[in-house]
């Protein structure tokens, strides 16, 4: 059986990569590539915690995570469509029409 640290170990890289992306890039689809990625490695711990103390209701939170998470990427996508649409550029610095 694998040790629970290196499942800790991979949702912490994971994790990182996420919020690299995150703060580095300009591109909304990347960066919701970047939110998917944090999502996953705090999937991955959930999992891992509840395979350890032979739990299932971990398992089944991830389950509704990925359910949640999927939705989260079609309304992002969704939202970046439109504003593509009506302003034809989705840079994060160059829109600014949602501030007072």
């Amino acid at each position: 059986m694998i040790p629970l640290s290196y499942y800790l170990t991979l949702s912490a890289i994971l994790f990182s990569i996420g919020v690299y992306g995150v703060i580095s890039r300009r591109n909304p689809i990347r960066i919701l590539m970047a939110i998917e990625i944090m999502i996953n490695a705090a999937n991955i711990n959930l999992a891992a915690f509840s395979a350890y103390t032979l739990d299932i209701s971990g398992q089944v939170l991830v389950t509704f995570s990925i359910a949640i998470a999927a939705a989260e990427a079609a309304i992002g996508l969704a939202i970046f469509l439109a504003i593509y649409r009506m302003y034809g550029n989705v840079d994060i610095e160059k829109i600014n029409f949602m501030r007072w």
